[in-house]
């Protein structure tokens, strides 16, 4: 069983439903976990609302919203359980999509889930995380160094780019819509890290990937772990943990390496 980690609201939709899709299709048990049990919503404005003038470049494309609506189909996705019903002994990995809504803070500040990510992560399980995701994993303490679980390992994460370019193409009607902490992404993982170079912010004008063209994406995976930038990356980030996945109990993990464009 494979449990994706949500918020109780404000998740990407991208984030979650491509990465998802590609191991159902796969034949993998996808389970799901909010805070309290209850379905988890989405960010609207990634759906529905839009971004005005901005909508064909923010918005959840159309191939991703259909796997988004077959998601919010799935049985499981309906009956959730909580974070702390997640039996860690029992997962074959664990995933966290990103959202930059406020809703996002019921994940990333909720201890119940950051105990249950290094207790995962530090088991050697299959471990994915993107976008603001990752900031779970920075939170997420060994309980042995009271230090990141990400503490000498390599990741990406939203990049300060990424976000700060969002953010004030937005703030004039959105205000801080798109920051959701005052520090950036980038700039809170990278305090967790053994070394700042070992945050990997990948090519500085991404473009978005496509099922067709996966390459087109980035990810850095570092042993069990595996981690991504954005919606644009999820295709290839999907495809990366799928693998990892796979390969889990067949040989120990590879070590660090980097993909993208």
């Amino acid at each position: 069983m494979i449990v994706f980690l949500l918020p109780s609201s404000g998740y990407d939709p991208t984030e979650a439903a491509v990465p998802w899709a590609a191991l159902r299709d796969a034949g993998y048990d996808v389970r799901f976990a909010t805070p309290d049990g209850r379905v988890a919503l989405a960010d609207q404005r990634l759906t529905d609302t839009g971004f005005s003038w901005l909508s064909p470049w923010l918005m959840t494309r159309r191939a991703e919203l259909a796997a988004y609506r077959r998601l919010t189909e799935d049985p499981w996705f309906r009956a959730p359980l909580s974070y702390a019903e997640v039996d860690p002994v029992v997962l074959a990995g664990l995933f966290v999509p990103g959202g930059h809504a406020q809703g996002m803070r019921t994940l990333l500040e909720d201890t119940v889930a950051q105990r249950l990510f290094a207790r995962v992560f530090l088991l050697g399980l299959p471990v994915g995380a993107v976008c603001h995701g990752v900031l779970l994993a920075a939170r997420a303490k060994d309980p042995t160094t009271g230090r990141s679980v990400l503490h000498g390992r390599r990741t990406t994460a939203l990049t300060s780019l990424l976000e700060l370019t969002a953010w004030n193409l937005t703030r004039v009607w959105l205000g801080r819509y798109y920051r959701t902490y005052p520090a950036t992404v980038q700039a809170e993982v990278t305090a967790a890290l053994a070394d700042p170079g070992h945050f990997l912010a990948g090519p500085p004008l991404p473009v978005r990937d496509t099922a067709a063209h996966p390459g087109r994406g980035f990810t850095v995976r570092d042993g069990n772990y595996v981690s991504a930038r954005w919606p644009g990356d999820c295709h290839r980030l999907a495809a990366d943990y799928l693998a990892l996945v796979r390969s889990h109990r067949q040989a120990p993990a590879p070590s660090t390496t980097e993909s993208g464009n």
